[in-house]
Order: structure tokens, then sequence, then C-alpha cells
């Protein structure tokens, strides 16, 4: 499964960009950047579409798929 983060760092590296010249490209901060990718669960999503926004991304509501372990219990 492509997460958030993945899709942040998949096209700041097809841009040719280091985390820093993102970070500072986008405006905020190098911190966040690396939260983003490492995929922190608790981020502002006024942020986190700044960020998209580099890519002509945003993210929208839709719906949520939830995750199962093998004894079916959502995690």
């Amino acid at each position: 499964m492509s997460t958030l983060g993945d899709f942040v760092k998949e096209n700041r590296k097809k841009a040719g960009l280091t985390q820093k010249e993102f970070a500072l490209r986008s405006g905020l901060g190098l911190r966040f950047i690396r939260e983003l990718e490492q995929g922190k669960t608790t981020l502002r999503l006024d942020k986190v579409n700044q960020a998209l926004s580099m890519f002509g991304a945003e993210a929208v509501p839709g719906k949520a798929e939830k995750l199962r372990d093998k004894g079916g219990r959502t995690k």
C-alpha cells in the first residue's frame, strides 16, 4: 500500500530535490517534511496540502480502508 509519505518522497526525488530543498521551496519546515515522509499519523492537513500542492495534488475526503491483522482485528 502506498502512503501519503511515499507519494511525497517519490515525487520529491523525481523533481531532484533533497528534503531540505523541498522544505525551502514549499515554505515548510524540514522537520515537517521528514515526519510526513516517515508516515507520522498526526499532521496538520493545511501543511500536508501545502506540500502536495508542489505536485499539483491535494488531500481530499474519501472512503477509508481499514487495515486488519490476521486475526481480523482492526489495526
